[in-house]
């Protein structure tokens, strides 16, 4: 390519006096003018000569570019971006062999989007070092440090946290690092000022346990808070650093940090604490159901902090355990098994799983085993026949690797150190917030695939996130294995299916209650999971039932899991609400864009945005006053009157000279300023106070210490 088309870092816009050497470096130069303005790019045409067999003619276009060829009804849709964008670059061969441009279409009929030009595929793995997230980064990192030159003497602090030898359970900590913790909390509380950390101090006045969380993990807690996993792996593996975390699961099925925590030791006190601490930092409000290793210690804890939070086991941690705590039996553990997930997984009642379970124990002589017996007094908290009525958002797995915990193992092992991890952490929010925002982005200009005519997959198409769909999808085909046999009719309204799936060689009982619309599998698909199995799925189609009814599609695993209004009655709806929705993000992404190039755009921008809010919350409360709390209304009153009367309140303070707090609608999602200006309530006890930024508070109680902004 001609050297004038590029002068160092800046792309021009294509010219007609451009001349390149090959139809490739045209496609080359056009996808990094593409970078530049904020769009994907597609290789549309190329055409050789029939003499010569060389390429003489290519066109290049946006990604956007063109109309979608399938009509709604199609049995296999190929997803597809395409909205009717004229914009390309077309070009052709001269004879000497140089390229030049026949013609180039500039406007586009769409928003661009510069600032997540690297979610577009084209451009993904074009430029490796500036697409990842940790690499564009890092020159930040490295300032941090700077930051905090003046925390150099602490020493004695290092020591009074180190010594082992004083009364009480302390925090082992190797050298320098209270230093690095220190300047870690401090720059995140600079960063955000609902950042949350608590400290617990022993008897002596030692370190003994340590919490944090960031204002990000706060706010994914009040939309996916419904079930948590309190991870005690690296702790009882005896990791390096004593690490435990709380760990929830977005609508995308990816992992958000709701809390980490450095703890000392495994009793009942240390966990009393950090369950009332997590507490107080999540607002006061608990979990709908809680997932931990079995441990004593933790079930008491829980149970005096959370009475009314249903408190299970993870079922990898149980199974986990079995060749440690049975390693007598590792001559016959495969037997053993073969019988025990018999027993544990295709028990379909509670009498069912008794007889099986005392079958077992008598055949491999296990009465007397102690770790036995607790796995049977417990069995409430884990086996699947005794939790028909609970939902664990596909966070109780049976293997490590398939739980979303397990995406932190790639940043811990077991030889990482207190300083390794710390360097890390904002590294690992940052990926998960970059994994996110692709999510989103993905979500937004692309429609699933469809591989069936079934009225399921199509229904659940417009309602379900991607990660979902697909695995919905991947049910919805599984019922063409299944036949079902209609066995009896309970009452007038209740009959009993038996599935048999030929995928598995099983048969399941699927009990369908017609006026109640109630299907209930024994595969608990829908209870561990949250979506419906394929054989609930043949029962209702075979039924004359052609849609999901509603309270079978849980708000968390939607396009809609950030409202606050519920969609169970009116899934309809969430199609076009959906659609407006990121209509509206994409156009909030363009605002931040224009409104932050200077003081007078940013206070048209912010004077626009006061007012929309102020008119939406009007509008939503009139709306809501005439239907009443529960009728699904549109996604502009979804996602804005969610947060009125606070963020119009926030909007009113908002100062020109504080821009990172400008709405940006999702355009740096990863960023924590962000967040302020998002709906999100700070932890407080006692007298804390909030909105205090540049110093902290201490609540004594008794042995610890709270430390708020």
């Amino acid at each position: 390519m001609d050297s004038n088309i590029t002068t160092g870092s800046t792309i021009y816009e294509p010219r007609d006096d451009m001349v390149f050497d090959s139809h490739e470096d045209a496609y080359s130069f056009y996808k990094e003018y593409a970078k530049s303005v904020g769009f994907g790019t597609a290789k549309l045409s190329s055409r050789r000569s029939r003499a010569s067999r060389e390429f003489i003619d290519a066109k290049f276009s946006c990604i956007r570019y063109g109309n979608k060829q399938q009509s709604d009804d199609a049995i296999n849709p190929r997803p597809s971006p395409k909205i009717g964008c004229k914009a390309s670059l077309h070009v052709k061969r001269r004879p000497n062999g140089k390229w030049y441009i026949y013609s180039f279409v500039k406007e586009h009929n769409h928003e661009l989007l510069p600032a997540q030009v690297h979610f577009f595929r084209s451009h993904r793995n074009a430029d490796p070092l500036k697409n990842d997230a940790r690499i564009r980064r890092r020159k930040n990192m490295t300032a941090v440090s700077k930051l905090f030159g003046a925390y150099q003497n602490v020493d004695c602090l290092d020591g009074y946290m180190r010594n082992q030898h004083d009364k009480g359970r302390s925090l082992v900590l190797e050298a320098g690092d209270a230093q690095i913790l220190l300047e870690l909390f401090m720059h995140m509380q600079e960063e955000n000022p609902k950042f949350f950390y608590a400290v617990d101090f022993n008897e002596e006045h030692k370190l003994r346990n340590l919490f944090w969380v960031d204002a990000k993990g706060m706010e994914d807690y009040n939309n996916f808070g419904d079930v948590v996993c309190f991870d005690t792996t690296y702790f009882t593996n005896k990791y390096k650093i004593p690490l435990v975390l709380f760990i929830g699961v977005n609508h995308h099925i990816q992992p958000v940090l709701l809390g980490c925590a450095l703890i000392a030791d495994e009793t009942i006190y240390t966990f009393f604490w950090l369950m009332q601490t997590w507490f107080t930092a999540m607002g006061e409000r608990a979990p709908r159901v809680i997932l931990t290793d079995q441990n004593n210690a933790i079930k008491t804890a829980i149970g005096a902090v959370f009475p009314q939070t249903r408190h299970c086991f993870c079922l990898w941690h149980i199974l986990e355990k079995i060749p440690r705590q049975l390693e007598y039996l590792s001559p016959w553990l495969d037997s053993f098994m073969v019988k025990f997930n018999k027993c544990i997984f295709k028990s379909w009642t509670e009498e069912q799983f008794e007889k099986r379970w005392w079958k077992l124990l008598e055949k491999f002589n296990l009465r007397e085993v102690e770790w036995v017996q607790s796995l049977y007094d417990d069995r409430k908290y884990w086996v699947p026949t005794f939790m028909r009525d609970v939902s664990f958002a596909g966070l109780s797995t049976i293997m490590r690797s398939e739980s979303v915990n397990s995406s932190l193992d790639k940043y811990v092992r077991w030889e990482t150190s207190m300083r390794e991890f710390i360097e890390q952490y904002r590294l690992i929010l940052e990926d998960m917030y970059e994994e996110e925002a692709r999510a989103d982005f993905d979500s937004w200009h692309e429609t699933p695939e469809l591989k069936s005519p079934s009225p399921f997959e199509k229904q659940m198409s417009f309602v379900y996130t991607h990660e979902i769909f697909k695995k919905f999808q991947f049910e919805v085909l599984g019922a063409a294995a299944c036949h079902l046999k209609k066995e009896e009719t309970e009452d007038e309204t209740t009959t009993i299916y038996t599935v048999k799936d030929f995928e598995d060689n099983q048969n399941y009982m699927v009990e369908w209650n017609e006026s109640k619309s109630e299907i209930c599998c024994l595969c608990r698909s829908f209870e561990y999971k949250g979506y419906l199995c394929r054989h609930a799925i043949v029962v209702l189609q075979m039924s004359g039932v052609f849609r999901i009814p509603p309270k079978y599609v849980l708000q968390r695993w939607t396009n809609a899991a950030l409202s606050r209004h519920s969609i169970s009655e009116r899934l309809d709806e969430v199609q076009t609400k959906v659609r407006r929705y990121n209509d509206l993000c994409r156009r909030a992404i363009i605002l931040g864009e224009e409104g932050s190039l200077s003081e007078e755009s940013y206070n048209i921008a912010l004077c626009a945005i006061k007012e929309a809010l102020k008119q939406c919350a009007n509008l939503n409360n009139s709306v809501e006053n005439c239907v009443g709390p529960t009728t699904l209304v549109s996604i502009e009153e979804e996602n804005h009157s969610a947060s009125t009367s606070k963020d119009v309140a926030d909007a009113h303070s908002i100062s020109a000279n504080n821009s990172s707090r400008r709405v940006e609608a999702g355009k740096e999602k990863e960023n924590d300023e962000s967040n302020t200006f998002r709906k999100g309530k700070v932890p407080q006890s006692g007298s804390v106070n909030g909105g205090v930024p540049d110093s902290f508070h201490l609540v004594v109680c008794d042995t610890h210490i709270l430390l708020t902004i």
